[in-house]
């Protein structure tokens, strides 16, 4: 049977028809959504009336010139020290994993765990961890001779986001160690055995032969781990409130607070904006110095 299309036309039908499904749903979901944000972070819209009054640039200068929104920023530092600390840990335990350890599989598990936990259900856990009265961490302290360390951990505004933070250490360690541990089994072992018979000590093989292949994943993970202390929400939202006093309260926490309990949103969308510029400014940055150090 003859077909009056050439080759050429059915093999971009065929193209068209493959791509207009995803590039449908791609448009609807992510697109367009997001040129909806930009456009309401210019209206002064309180989520109910239809009217969306333009107000130009005043979302953003309410965003900088208020220290209550754009001060928050500053309560997630300790979750971004923490979260290099934590991709220390995971690329030591990824290291001596990697190695001929005994039952290195059971504590690739042991570690990796945690992450495949619910959120809620993790900050639920440690909310009994960190209970001044009966908690577990004031107890052990106590039992081991150090009551006066002994402490309201989510009730003193110096060390709460330190506190909360460590929940994000316990949780996503394991899942950073295994994206090391893929990375470290990438090396071929026979530059490790070449570096031995030349007398390099374990410690020169790890700081010139390993950490120059492990440059691309580390910044990978140092993007989740920016990227996560930027849009912390769930651990404040559930165990704090974002307490005592504000001092917990994070960016995307005071977003969702502007949007739904105050009904601006479209200051709202404008702090949304703002953090995805400031998120893509950092990781730029980031990804700079890390590309120049491992040259």
């Amino acid at each position: 049977m003859f077909n009056p299309l050439s080759y050429k036309t059915q093999k971009w039908i065929i193209v068209i028809g493959f791509l207009l499904v995803p590039m449908t749903l791609l448009c609807t979901f992510t697109f367009y959504p997001a040129v909806k944000l930009v456009y309401l972070s210019f209206t002064d819209w309180d989520g109910i009336s239809p009217d969306k009054k333009l107000i130009g640039w005043s979302n953003y200068a309410e965003v900088f010139d208020n220290p209550k929104i754009f001060g928050v920023f500053l309560h997630q530092i300790p979750y971004f020290l923490v979260g290099v600390v934590q991709n220390m840990f995971a690329l030591l335990f990824a290291v001596l994993l990697n190695g001929k350890l005994k039952g290195r599989n059971f504590f690739r598990v042991l570690l990796f765990l945690p992450f495949i936990m619910n959120g809620v259900a993790v900050a639920f856990m440690f909310q009994f961890v960190f209970d001044t009265t009966n908690g577990s961490l004031n107890a052990l302290l106590d039992a081991i001779g150090l009551d006066g360390w002994k402490m309201s951990w989510l009730g003193n505004k110096d060390i709460v986001n330190y506190s909360l933070a460590s929940v994000g250490f316990w949780r996503f360690m394991g899942y950073n160690m295994v994206i090391y541990i893929g990375a470290l089994q990438a090396i071929p072992g026979d530059m490790y055995e070449a570096a031995t018979i030349d007398g390099a000590s374990g410690v020169q093989q790890f700081w010139y032969l390993t950490l120059p292949h492990l440059t691309k994943i580390i910044e990978l993970n140092m993007f989740l781990t920016i990227s996560g202390a930027l849009s912390v929400f769930d651990l404040p939202f559930v165990l704090t409130a974002g307490g005592p006093a504000g001092a917990s309260t994070t960016f995307v926490f005071k977003t969702v607070e502007t949007a739904f309990q105050f009904n601006n949103y479209g200051l709202a969308s404008a702090m949304s904006v703002v953090l995805l510029l400031i998120t893509v400014v950092i990781l730029g940055i980031q990804s700079k110095v890390i590309n120049r150090k491992g040259e």
